[in-house]
């Protein structure tokens, strides 16, 4: 059908100039050939061991009894932001359960913070939690009370919480706006690495991060944290690596395959934007198992952003009747 197409394209206008043309002003790719070829480096067998008894180190931390089971919060917070909660799904959604179900017994005497991070985990996995939680961290005149401006962490957990926030959540939309505001007057105060997470909270939440981006930029966060989980964070960092290398190797070979194909010669009106349709797709699933679908959707935008190009930026509407029809049939 390609084939077919080109010369659909190509033979009924030969002398239609440039000028009759629809234009379209491209930039060109950046890329170049940066990500034709990819380091051929594998985990060592030292490495995928020491790899696969972290890995179970922090599944047995995620389903270790605890006496009260808010306690759990920070570290699957944790376990969640370095990007690796991947591999503990059941593990982290039957812990969050029990969270749930014991909420209204343990809800008194739960400090803001502990209140905000359990809200917004328990929101992030479907939960149908209230936000009435937060009704008790308000005065009379139904305003935040002035004692939690000296509680940065727990301001900073309710502006991430913020975000969880549905149509109608009216304290939620207060909250946004008082933690905002305070935490924005108290940065210049802080040191790191608090300083760094309210920063790069105040420019973009969690909930509007990439999740790749977000792990990379909380892994440099947490190792300075003096609460961090050591076996944790080496989990982390190799698990990162290892995805980084996988991704590595999948966007070489779809460079590759795109570069076989020379669009870029052949149709020069065309956008190169391969690149971006792989990082689009891996915004939405990095996980390992869906390389496959990576790579194929990738392929899939590239293909539907040529034929996008030859509609708006080149045909005639005269050659676009034939090559319409060409890709019905």
């Amino acid at each position: 059908m390609a084939s077919q197409a080109s010369q659909v394209l190509a033979s009924p206008h030969p002398a239609i100039s440039s000028e009759n043309r629809p234009k379209a002003d491209f930039h060109p790719g950046i890329w170049g050939d940066m990500f034709i070829i990819c380091p051929d480096t594998d985990i060592d067998a030292a490495t995928e061991l020491q790899y696969e008894e972290l890995k179970a180190q922090v599944r047995k931390m995620i389903m270790e009894p605890v006496d009260d089971s808010n306690q759990k919060l920070p570290f699957i917070d944790a376990v969640q932001r370095l990007g690796v909660s991947y591999h503990f799904e059941k593990e982290i959604e039957d812990e969050l359960e029990n969270i749930y179900r014991d909420t209204n017994n343990n809800d008194a005497d739960t400090d803001l913070y502990t209140t905000a991070l359990r809200f917004r985990l328990l929101r992030e996995h479907g939960f149908g939690i209230s936000c009435d939680a937060f009704n008790k961290f308000k005065d009379e005149a139904g305003n935040f009370k002035p004692s939690l401006t000296s509680d940065v962490q727990g301001l900073l957990e309710l502006y991430e919480a913020s975000y969880m926030r549905v149509h109608g959540e009216d304290i939620l939309d207060e909250a946004i706006s008082f933690t905002t505001a305070q935490l924005t007057l108290a940065l210049p105060t802080l040191n790191h690495p608090l300083s760094e997470q309210v920063g790069h909270a105040l420019k973009q939440s969690i909930r509007r991060g990439l999740p790749r981006v977000e792990a990379r930029n909380f892994i440099s966060i947490y190792q300075d944290l003096e609460s961090h989980n050591k076996s944790l964070l080496q989990f982390a960092k190799i698990d990162f690596n290892l995805l980084q290398l996988l991704h590595r190797k999948e966007l070489s070979e779809i460079c590759r395959w795109w570069k076989d194909l020379d669009f870029t010669r052949k149709l020069p009106f065309a956008r190169d934007r391969v690149v971006e349709g792989y990082f689009w797709i891996m915004g939405v699933y990095f996980e390992p198992q869906y390389s496959l679908g990576r790579k194929m959707l990738t392929k899939v935008i590239a293909m539907a952003s040529i034929v996008d190009d030859t509609y708006d930026s080149y045909a005639t509407y005269d050659e676009l009747i034939p090559y319409t029809n060409a890709i019905e049939r």
